[in-house]
C-alpha cells in the first residue's frame, strides 16, 4: 500500500454512493458546494446494482407474463406463452447498467469528484480512503455518511447450501423451483411467493406471525388472492433448522401442533438487516451508535458531531430508498445552509406482488391502539369500472379516518395500480386532509383512480358503485 503524503482538503464529503449518498453529494453540488463522494463499489448502491431495481424487473416480468396469459379474453391471440430466464437476466443487466451510467454522467455533469475506494474515519475532521494500492487523507469540513446495511441470515439458516436464497439470489434462479418454501413476510418475500408461483413453482410461504404487517382487511384479502392462486400459507410457524436431505432441502419448524417439518427443492430466507459502519472508525470521529448499532440522527440528519451527517440504511426507521432519498437531499440541504427537515411518519410502505399492495398512515388498529375513534370506509376492487375493463377485479381500497375531525390517518390498498395511487395517500396525510377534501375533486372515469373516491364516500354511505349492505364505513376506538 502506498500512503499519500499530502492531507487533500475537501468541503463535503459523502461516503456511500447509493440512493442517499449520490442523491445528497447531487443536491450539495447543485447548492453551489464543491462534493467529492467515495463509494466502495458502483454507483447506485445495492439498491439500484442488486436490490430494488433486479427484483423488480423479475417482479415485472412475472405480472406481465400473467397479464400475457389473459389477453384473449381481449380478442389477442398470442399462442403458446414462454418464459426464458436467460432474456429476463439479460434485461435487468441492461437495465441497471443504463441506470448506472446515468447515475454517473449525472454526477459528472455536476463536477463531483467519485472516488472509488474504502474510506474510514481517522479523526473527527479526517478519513483515510484506501483504493487499490493507494491510501490518501482528506480533511473535511463537513461529511454525510450513506454506507447503507447488509443482511445477515437467521442462525437456523446455512447460506451455503445451493438451495438457500437470499434477497439477492432468490431473483437470479436460471430455472423454476420445483418448491419453493418462503420463510419471512416482508415484501421481498411476498414478491418472490407471487412471482415464482407464476412461473409454475409449487409455494409455500412459512410465517412466524400470522399475518404481513398490513392493515387487517388487506391482510385478508391478501391471503384470499394468495389461495385463489394455489399459494400454500403456513401460520405461527417457528422455523428451528434447515438441513441437508440430497439435492433438496429440510426445513423444520414449531407450530401449535408441535414439531413439523417441509421438504421443497428451494428455500428463501427473510435476511436481518444491519447497518453497514463496522469499518467505519466511527468511534474515532466520536459518532455516536444506539443500543442497536444505528447512528442516532436529528430530524436534519445531524449526528451528535456537527459536521458530521448521516443517511438511509444506517440510522433508525425503515431500510427503504425512498427513505435515504429524503435523507439525503435533507443533510446536504443543510450542510449548504439550509434549514431542512424530515419526518418518517408517512413513508409508504408497498409489495409489488400480483396484485400490488400499498400502504401508509396507521392501520386500523393503530390508530385504535394509539386512542382515536376511528371510522373506515372499504371499496372492493370488483366495482370499479376500470377494473372490470382490464380484468384486473381482486382487490380492495381502505381508508382509516379519525371520527371526531375527519381528519385522514391512513389508507391501505391492495389491488392493479396500488403501488402508484398510493402517492394520493400520501400526499393528503402531508396535507392534513379531510374526507371532504378526497370527495371534492373530479377523478378520471373510467379510472383504478376512482377507488378512492368510492372508498372516501363511503365513509358516509354514498358510495355509489356500492351496494347498501357492502357500504363498509364503520366507526369505533
Amino acid at each position: 500500500m502506498v500512503v499519500g503524503e499530502l492531507i487533500q482538503e475537501r468541503d463535503l464529503i459523502v461516503i456511500g454512493g447509493g440512493p442517499g449518498g449520490y442523491s445528497a453529494a447531487i443536491r450539495a453540488a447543485q447548492l453551489g458546494l464543491d462534493v467529492t463522494l467515495v463509494e466502495k463499489e458502483h454507483l447506485g448502491g445495492v439498491c439500484l446494482n442488486e436490490g430494488c431495481i433486479p427484483s423488480k424487473v423479475f417482479t415485472h416480468s412475472t405480472s406481465t407474463l400473467a397479464d400475457t396469459r389473459k389477453v384473449s379474453q381481449f380478442g389477442i391471440q398470442t399462442g403458446e406463452v414462454t418464459f426464458h430466464f436467460h432474456q429476463m437476466h439479460a434485461w435487468r443487466d441492461q437495465v441497471v447498467t443504463g441506470l448506472r451510467k446515468g447515475v454517473e454522467a449525472l454526477c459528472k455533469a455536476h463536477k463531483i469528484d467519485v472516488i472509488y475506494g474504502e474510506a474510514s474515519f481517522l479523526s473527527d475532521d479526517r478519513i483515510g480512503v484506501e483504493h487499490g494500492h493507494q491510501f490518501d487523507t482528506y480533511r473535511f469540513k463537513q461529511v454525510i455518511l450513506a454506507t447503507g446495511s447488509t443482511y445477515e441470515a437467521p442462525i437456523w439458516a446455512k447460506p451455503d447450501h445451493k438451495c438457500i436464497l437470499d434477497t439477492t439470489s432468490v431473483f437470479k434462479l436460471e430455472t423454476v423451483p420445483e418448491h419453493l418454501i418462503v420463510s419471512g413476510n416482508d415484501y421481498i418475500a411476498l414478491e418472490a411467493a407471487f412471482g415464482y408461483r407464476e412461473l409454475g413453482a409449487k409455494v409455500t410461504v412459512v410465517l412466524e406471525a400470522d399475518n404481513f404487517g398490513f392493515d387487517a382487511s388487506i391482510d385478508k384479502e391478501l391471503l384470499r388472492v394468495m389461495k385463489k392462486q394455489k399459494i400454500a400459507v403456513v401460520k405461527k410457524a417457528k422455523v428451528t433448522s434447515i438441513e441437508n436431505a440430497g439435492d433438496e432441502v429440510l426445513l423444520n419448524y414449531e407450530s401449535v401442533k408441535g414439531r413439523e417439518e417441509l421438504t421443497a427443492s428451494h428455500v428463501f430466507v427473510s435476511s436481518v438487516p444491519r447497518p453497514r459502519i463496522q469499518d467505519l472508525g466511527l468511534d474515532r470521529a466520536g459518532v455516536e451508535v444506539n443500543d442497536e448499532g444505528y447512528i442516532e440522527v436529528s430530524d436534519r440528519a445531524q449526528t451528535n458531531v456537527p459536521s458530521i451527517y448521516a443517511v438511509g440504511d444506517i440510522t433508525p426507521g425503515p431500510l427503504l430508498a425512498i427513505k435515504a432519498l429524503k435523507q439525503g437531499k435533507v443533510a446536504a440541504e443543510n450542510a449548504g445552509g439550509s434549514h431542512s427537515v424530515f419526518d418518517l411518519h408517512f413513508i409508504p410502505k408497498v409489495a409489488h406482488t400480483n396484485p400490488p399492495v400499498a400502504s401508509v398512515g396507521l392501520t386500523e388498529a393503530e390508530a385504535k391502539e394509539q386512542g382515536y375513534s376511528v371510522k373506515v370506509s372499504e371499496f372492493a376492487s370488483g366495482g370499479n369500472g376500470f377494473a372490470s375493463i382490464t380484468g384486473s377485479k381482486d382487490g380492495k381500497t381502505k381508508i382509516v379516518v379519525d371520527e371526531t375531525n375527519d381528519v385522514l390517518l391512513g389508507f391501505h390498498a391492495i389491488g392493479k395500480g396500488a403501488v402508484e395511487l398510493i402517492s394520493n395517500g400520501v400526499t393528503a396525510l402531508e396535507m392534513a386532509a379531510r374526507d371532504e377534501d378526497l370527495s371534492y375533486p373530479y377523478y378520471p372515469h373510467p379510472s383504478l383512480n376512482e377507488n378512492w373516491l368510492e372508498a372516501v364516500e363511503g365513509l358516509t354511505g354514498k358510495a355509489i358503485h356500492a351496494p347498501p349492505a357492502r357500504q363498509m364505513a364503520k366507526s369505533g376506538k
